[in-house]
C-alpha cells in the first residue's frame, strides 16, 4: 500500500472523516534508485544493465528452481575439497543467465518439462519428488552426449548438456570454484632471499649475496 493510501485508511478509521484535498496533495517520496557500483574493467552501462536484469521478474518457478538445484548438486556434489554447486550459488547464477540470455529460456523450460514428464512416466513422480536413486538413474540416461540413445531421449540429452555447461560455468567462476581450482592469479610471492644451500654452493654468505 502506498503512503497516501495508508494515510487515507488511518484518517477514515480513526476520525470517520473524508480525506481532504490537503492530504491528497502531499507528494510521495521518489523511489530510491540502487547505487551503481563499478567493478574494475566494467563500464557504467554494463553495471546498469546488470541491475536491470537483477530487478527483472524471476524466470524459474519455485518448483523449477528446486529441480535446477538438485541437478546442479548431482553435477557438482560437495566433496572433501569444496562445497556443492548450490552452495556456490549456481542456481542463482543460472536464474540470472536466463534473464541475460533469453534465447536459452525455451530450451531450459522445455527441458525441465521433458524431464518431469519422463520421470512421471518412469517412476510415477516428477524429478524433484523422485528418490535419489531414481534421480541418478534418470540422469544416467541423458548425461553422455556421445552415447547413442533412443529417439525419445535426445531432447533430454540436449537439455542436460546445456544444464551441465551452465553449472560448470557458474561454479568455476564463483569464489568457491576458483579456490577449488587452486588458481591464485597474479598474486605477489614472498621472497626470502637466495636459499642457503645455493649460497653454500657458490661459497657465499647471505650478507655477500645482498651486495
Amino acid at each position: 500500500m502506498k503512503r497516501r493510501d495508508t494515510l487515507k485508511a488511518i484518517s477514515v478509521a480513526s476520525l470517520g472523516l473524508a480525506v481532504g484535498p490537503v492530504e491528497g496533495a502531499v507528494p510521495e517520496p521518489p523511489e530510491p534508485k540502487p547505487a551503481v557500483k563499478l567493478l574494475p574493467g566494467r563500464q557504467k552501462f554494463e553495471a546498469e544493465r546488470d541491475l536491470k536484469l537483477l530487478a527483472a521478474e524471476k524466470f524459474f518457478t519455485p518448483v523449477e528452481l528446486q529441480t535446477v538445484t538438485i541437478l546442479s548438486d548431482i553435477i557438482i556434489p560437495a566433496d572433501a575439497k569444496s562445497g556443492s554447486a548450490s552452495q556456490a550459488g549456481v542456481p542463482a547464477f543460472i536464474e540470472f543467465m536466463m534473464r541475460d540470455q533469453p534465447r536459452n529460456q525455451t530450451p531450459m523450460r522445455g527441458g525441465l518439462r521433458w524431464l518431469n514428464a519422463k520421470c512421471v512416466s518412469r517412476y510415477g513422480n516428477p524429478f524433484a519428488k523422485c528418490t535419489k536413486a531414481q534421480q541418478i538413474d534418470m540422469v544416467e540416461q541423458i548425461a553422455y552426449p556421445a552415447k547413442k540413445v533412443p529417439s525419445d531421449m535426445t531432447q533430454g540429452v540436449a537439455f542436460f548438456t546445456m544444464m551441465r555447461n551452465f553449472v560448470l560455468g557458474g561454479f568455476y567462476t564463483s569464489k568457491m570454484g576458483i579456490e577449488d581450482l587452486g588458481y591464485v592469479g597474479n598474486t605477489p610471492n614472498k621472497w626470502d632471499g637466495v636459499p642457503e644451500n645455493v649460497l653454500k654452493q657458490y661459497g657465499l654468505s647471505y650478507d655477500e649475496a645482498k651486495k
